[in-house]
């Protein structure tokens, strides 16, 4: 699924506005696996809600797969990112009084799935990212690397087209960042899937074919990376 943007503006307006992105042209290609690198304050966390579909911009164009995404209602914007969008946050964003499972049955359950299927699914994804024994457990009975990925389960329960990661290894130490970030380059080459992080951290950014730099909301170097370097934490340790 392609994405593409062409002079992307955003504002928040307030005493004294602030323009965070000045123009963003970028077009990521069906299937890549790509970081977009940035300082605190860079705009870097503005793009990927644009890019998530959970604000909006004020100039310019974002476009899905040919499809304009401008001016969505809040429900058109809830069902396009359901269907096709699978989010990986840096503080896991589980829910705590529910068990590993039952957080990876959720997006199933705003689709209308029934309530066996769910389950029945939710089981298969946690069985494949090695965490089945924990399905019955609730997210503070589990380490950071678990969390994480229960949170990737949830994510790919609905067959996303894009992932968009946001410091996804920000809470982990190096050793586990690294399975975290092995773990997406299976998914990209495995299953096709567009992956987009943002991060701060060089090391994660080399895990990715292409590194955008973003300085002060505009798009600067952008560096291929053909050959991952998941050595850049130390270690190149694969998650089981």
């Amino acid at each position: 699924m392609q994405i593409e943007l062409h002079n992307v503006h955003k504002t928040y307006e307030g005493a004294q506005p602030l323009h965070v992105l000045k123009g963003i042209d970028l077009s990521i290609e069906k299937g890549e696996f790509v970081s977009i690198m940035g300082a605190s304050g860079s705009g870097k966390s503005t793009l990927l809600n644009i890019l998530g579909i959970l604000d909006s911009y004020d100039e310019g164009e974002y476009i899905i797969d040919g499809r304009l995404i401008k001016g969505l209602s809040e429900r058109q914007a809830a069902g396009y990112r359901n269907r096709t969008i699978g989010f990986i946050f840096q503080s896991f964003n589980l829910i705590s009084f529910k068990t590993a499972v039952e957080n990876v049955e959720l997006p199933l359950f705003y689709q209308g799935v029934n309530r066996r299927r769910r389950h029945e699914l939710a089981m298969e994804y946690l069985e494949r990212l090695g965490l089945k024994d924990w399905a019955g457990h609730y997210p503070n009975e589990m380490s950071g690397g678990q969390k994480q990925r229960v949170a990737i389960a949830r994510a790919l329960i609905t067959h996303p087209q894009i992932i968009l990661a946001d410091e996804p290894t920000g809470a982990l130490d190096s050793k586990t960042s690294v399975e975290v970030m092995e773990l997406l380059g299976q998914l990209n080459r495995e299953e096709g899937v567009t992956i987009i992080v943002v991060t701060h951290e060089s090391g994660v950014a080399n895990c990715t074919n292409r590194i955008i730099h973003i300085k002060d909301g505009i798009i600067g170097e952008i560096e291929e990376n053909r050959e991952h370097k998941a050595s850049a934490f130390g270690t190149t340790t694969v998650m089981k």
